[in-house]
């Protein structure tokens, strides 16, 4: 086994997944088309030293449908003996694209892979793939399917937090992201999106509200109440009996924004940096994945990070920063408590409550995010982990160069 280098990292601002947001303009292979550009012109980087090309994208259909990954490597020039594959672990997609890049790397198969995912809300909405998981009333039933929202709800009941303790997290969220960008923490991975006539579209996450705080938070109606009334309320209760009623705490201002976003990271063999003439920035050290229970599906980060733990022969103390993706505000406090570490190590820079949640990226990003601010703050090792739909978590283990 060989060790897997993380030697560059880079990604689109994230836009606002609706018609008017500033990205909606850009289709996802454009967006990947300009990530792979800049990897290349940046690290002056011989594109036929690239194996493989792993992109994560949740709903891959219509633009971002069959195989965007080779699509996209095309498109940007590349050299035509550079694969591309894409795969889906629903929210996890980005993720588990480094990871399976990192394994790939570790075995020898390949010597050097790009990683990551892509996501366009605002032309393809969530879920217009469809699947069995929600369209097929059998399947439905027998698995004991609840929208996520319901299951973040159920999580906060069963952890005891109340709408205040959901909101204040939330409004955290936003204020580290301000003040994230206004101090420039995300510039050096940040490629702004131009369109064809070089016209800019957006260059910084465009769903960042400074002005976020408790009280605005306390005045949004809960969005999952008439959701759990149609039913799915009680069949949560039926596995969760424990439980008397669901207190509906989470709402759009305390779950993870839709947005548009793509995020590459170039992972390869100490030989083969050597060849490219680049530096390492970071290891990544150990990867997990499990299955956790699939109706209230929001419990997977904790396992999965102990998973990824024992496999490195670490223990929580041993983390420096973690991530852990904002699906709704529940979820890192979940995890958090959990795995007996602070908040002020979680999400130091903010996360998709306030910067959005471009479900085939998300994964990617928060990588990325992590190796920057471990690098800023001169500390050592990282965890990036994630909820998954299906009831899955996912989690990732980096250390600095």
């Amino acid at each position: 086994m060989t060790d897997a280098f993380i030697y560059d990292h880079v990604r689109t601002p994230r836009g606002k997944g609706k018609k008017d947001g500033g990205l909606h303009q850009a289709s996802p292979v454009w967006l990947l088309r300009g990530l792979l550009k800049a990897l290349e012109q940046r690290n002056r980087l011989d594109t036929a030293l690239v194996d493989d090309v792993v992109l994560g994208c949740v709903t891959p259909v219509g633009e971002q449908g069959a195989d965007i990954a080779r699509t996209a490597v095309l498109d940007a020039d590349w050299a035509q003996t550079v694969a591309g594959v894409t795969l889906s672990r629903f929210c996890a997609s980005g993720l588990e694209a480094v990871n399976l890049a990192a394994a790939k790397v570790k075995s020898g198969l390949e010597d050097m892979v790009v990683a990551g995912g892509v996501e366009s809300m605002s032309r393809w909405a969530m879920g217009s793939d469809g699947g069995a998981w929600v369209m097929d009333p059998r399947v439905n039933q027998h698995l004991g399917f609840v929208p996520q929202g319901i299951g973040a709800d159920l999580i906060a009941t069963l952890e005891g937090w109340n709408r205040a303790d959901v909101d204040a997290y939330a409004a955290r969220s936003h204020q580290r992201a301000a003040v994230a960008r206004a101090e420039g923490r995300f510039a050096r991975s940040i490629v702004p999106v131009h369109d064809i006539a070089g016209l800019q579209l957006l260059a910084e996450d465009e769903t960042i509200r400074s002005a976020t705080t408790p009280e605005t938070l306390a005045r949004l109606e809960p969005s999952f109440a008439m959701m759990g009334q149609m039913g799915f309320d009680a069949t949560a209760l039926r596995k969760y009996t424990m439980v008397e009623r669901i207190d509906h705490v989470h709402h759009a201002g305390n779950s993870s924004g839709i947005v548009d976003g793509a995020a590459l990271m170039l992972i390869g063999s100490a030989e083969s940096g050597r060849r490219a003439g680049l530096r390492p920035r970071g290891r990544i050290r150990s990867m997990a994945v499990i299955g956790s229970e699939p109706t209230i599906m929001l419990t997977g980060p904790a396992p999965s990070c102990r998973k990824a733990l024992a496999k490195a022969g670490m223990a929580a103390a041993d983390i420096d920063l973690w991530e852990v993706n904002e699906a709704f505000a529940a979820v890192p406090m979940k995890c958090a408590r959990e795995l007996g570490i602070e908040l002020d190590r979680v999400n130091v820079n903010g996360g998709a409550i306030a910067m959005g949640h471009p479900l085939g990226a998300t994964g990617a990003i928060i990588l990325g995010t992590l190796l920057d601010e471990l690098e800023r703050r001169d500390l050592a090792t990282g965890c990036a982990t994630l909820c998954v739909g299906g009831g899955m978590g996912i989690a990732t283990i980096i250390e600095r160069v």
